[in-house]
């Protein structure tokens, strides 16, 4: 499995978008304005659609917008969770995307990330 892109969440993040650097994904198969859905794989096997569109901000340059605040929600992410995307070869050779998230607990004195279901 290969890490496609990994971050902290900000508040934007998780009561807007998630924003993506486009430099962090490689070549995209579109421009700035042009949408897709992004279809990826959560911890417990379901398929989520992720609506995507390409972005330009000055301070940034050009990004991949991913509109995912159902998720978010069902999963009552929070601020300082971990998020990360990673691309998955299948024996098919198709590609599958997954995601992971995680949240730091303390437990008998020590952090620890533990996954978010």
């Amino acid at each position: 499995m290969t890490t496609l892109f990994s971050k902290s969440l900000s508040k934007a993040d998780i009561e807007n978008v998630l924003s993506i650097p486009a430099c962090t994904l490689g070549p995209l198969p579109f421009r700035e304005g042009h949408s897709m859905n992004m279809h990826a794989h959560d911890g417990n096997g379901q398929e989520w659609i992720f609506s995507c569109n390409i972005q330009r901000n000055e301070s940034v340059g050009h990004f991949l917008s991913v509109g995912w605040i159902e998720f978010v929600r069902e999963r009552n992410l929070q601020v300082d969770d971990s998020v990360t995307i990673l691309e998955e070869v299948m024996k098919n050779q198709a590609t599958c995307i997954k995601l992971e998230v995680k949240r730091k607990i303390r437990l008998f004195g020590k952090d620890i990330w533990a996954d978010v279901i």
